[in-house]
Formats: structure tokens, sequence, C-alpha cells
């Protein structure tokens, strides 16, 4: 079964500049626009905003 390009796999780096990433998944449809979530940096040691990156 193919991989559906409707939820591709997409990169969140860490604005902290640490460079630490998550890896997930995003459904085009719903949002098109470059995500930005806040999640925990382990390097740093505190919540930060996570870009897509693509």
């Amino acid at each position: 079964m193919a991989r559906s390009e409707l939820r591709p796999v997409i990169k969140l780096r860490s604005t902290a500049g640490t460079g630490f990433t998550y890896v997930t998944r995003k459904s085009r449809r719903n949002d098109p626009d470059r995500m930005v979530l806040r999640k925990y940096d382990p390097v740093a040691g505190r919540h930060t905003e996570f870009r897509e990156e693509r």
C-alpha cells in the first residue's frame, strides 16, 4: 500500500537553535501552510516553538 501524498511526513525543527527535531505527519487539506507547534525540547530543557521544515 502506497503512502498517501495527502498526509506527507514533515520535520519539526526547534526554534531554540538546539537542532532537535520531531518527525510527524500532517494533512495538506487541513493545514496547507507551514505548521508551528509548541513542544518540549529536551536539549533546551523547556517548551519551545517547533516550525515545519521541508
